[in-house]
C-alpha cells in the first residue's frame, strides 16, 4: 500500500498546468525511483501470470505508451504493481513536439486531451534509460518499447525511420509497438489504409528476421491502431496484421471523437482524447478484432480504464491484457492492483 495516499496529492497536481504536472510527476519518480522513498507510491503487485506471444507476464495489467515516453521512469512506475510497463513513443531523432500548450484536463468526464506529437529526446537517450532500468525486470516485468515517425519525415519516408527505430530498440526490448494510430502527427494515421500498412509492415517483418538472426533471439511485435475506425476498415488491419507475421494488435489509441465532451472547457481543442469517453470506441474495435482474428491472437486493451469493472469489461470484449493511462492520471497507483484483482483468473 503507498505511504502518501493518491486523494492527498491530486488536488496539488490538478492546481498545476497539466503538462507541467505531468512532468513534476516524473522528475520525481526518475529522482526516488530504487530508493527507500519509493514506498511513497508503491503497491502490491498481484500475481496473475499469463503467456500472451510467447512472453510471460506477471500480471495482465500494464502501462500504456505515451505517459513515460522516454523511458525514464520504467523501475519507479513498474513499482506500482504493474506486470507490464511500455515506453515511448520514441523517434529516431529527438524532437520538441507540438507548441504549448498542448495538454488539458476534462475532469467533468476523467478525460484527457493531448496533442503532445510525438516530443522526445531521441533513441540514443531512450535507450540509456531503458538500460538504466533493472528492478522491474528483476522481478518480472516485462518493457514494451514503442515507436514511431519523426515529424519532419515525409509519410512517403515513414519506413525508414520505423526501421531505424526497430533496430535500435530491438536488443533492448520484450515486445515492440509500431505506433500508427497517433492523431498529433500529420499524416500518421494514413498508414493504417491497406496498402500502406501492408508495405509498411512487410518491410517491418523483413528486418525483424534479421535482426532476430543478428541477436539469437525473437521479439514479439504489435501494432498500435486508432478507435476511429470502421468495421471494414478494422478487418482489412486484422487481415494485413496477419498476413505480415504480426504478433498482436493494441487497441486503442485516442480518439478526435467530440462527442462525449461537447460543450465541456477545452473540448474543441484539436488533438486525441483519452479517458472515460474513448471507453465504448476502444472496446467495440477489440471486439471487431477479435471476431476476426479469432481466439488466439494477442490482443492489448486500452482505453477509459478508470476501475477494475472497466477492466474486466476490456477482456469482456476480447482483450487478453489491458494497459491504463489517464485513469492512473485520475485514479492514482491503487487503479493498478485494482484492475490486475478483477482481471485475474
Amino acid at each position: 500500500m503507498a505511504l502518501v495516499p493518491y486523494a492527498l496529492t491530486r488536488p496539488f497536481l490538478f492546481g498545476l498546468d497539466p503538462e507541467a504536472a505531468h512532468e513534476l510527476t516524473l522528475d520525481a519518480l526518475a529522482k526516488l525511483q530504487n530508493t527507500p522513498l519509493q514506498c511513497l507510491w508503491a503497491q502490491p503487485r498481484v500475481a496473475d501470470p499469463v503467456t500472451i506471444a510467447g512472453l510471460r507476464f506477471p500480471n495482465r495489467i500494464g502501462l500504456a505508451a505515451g505517459l513515460d515516453k522516454n523511458g525514464r521512469c520504467i523501475d519507479g512506475l513498474g513499482a506500482m504493481g504493474f506486470g507490464f510497463i511500455e515506453v515511448g513513443t520514441v523517434t529516431p531523432l529527438g524532437q520538441p513536439g507540438n507548441p504549448k500548450p498542448r495538454m488539458f484536463r476534462l475532469p467533468a468526464k476523467n478525460a484527457l486531451i493531448n496533442r503532445l506529437g510525438f516530443n522526445n529526446e531521441g533513441l540514443a537517450s531512450f535507450l540509456a534509460n531503458v538500460q538504466r532500468a533493472t528492478s522491474f525486470r528483476r522481478a518480472g516485468g516485462l518493457v514494451g518499447l514503442n515507436i514511431g515517425k519523426n515529424a519532419a519525415t515525409p509519410i512517403e519516408r515513414a519506413a525508414d525511420d520505423y526501421l531505424a527505430a526497430l533496430a535500435g530498440v530491438y536488443p533492448h526490448a520484450d515486445y515492440v509497438t509500431v505506433n500508427i494510430s497517433s492523431p498529433n502527427t500529420k499524416n500518421l494515421r494514413a498508414l493504417q489504409s491497406d496498402e500502406a500498412l501492408d508495405a509498411l509492415l512487410g518491410a517491418l517483418q523483413a528486418r525483424r528476421q534479421q535482426l532476430a538472426t543478428e541477436h539469437g533471439r525473437h521479439v514479439p511485435m504489435f501494432v498500435k491502431i486508432a478507435p476511429d475506425l470502421d468495421e471494414a476498415q478494422v478487418g482489412v488491419i486484422a487481415a494485413t496484421l496477419r498476413a505480415n507475421g504480426i504478433d498482436g494488435v493494441i487497441a486503442t489509441n485516442t480518439t478526435l471523437a467530440r462527442e462525449a465532451v461537447a460543450g465541456l472547457p477545452h473540448a474543441d481543442e484539436a488533438g486525441g482524447l483519452s479517458g472515460a469517453p474513448v471507453f465504448e470506441a476502444s472496446n467495440r474495435v477489440i471486439a471487431q478484432l477479435r471476431a476476426a482474428l479469432g481466439s488466439a491472437y494477442p490482443i492489448i486493451g486500452v482505453g477509459g480504464v478508470l476501475c477494475g469493472a472497466d477492466a474486466r469489461a476490456k477482456r469482456a470484449a476480447g482483450a487478453d491484457l489491458v494497459q491504463v493511462y489517464t485513469g492512473l492520471i485520475y485514479r492514482g497507483p491503487a487503479l493498478v492492483p485494482a484492475c490486475a484483482r478483477a482481471m485475474k483468473g
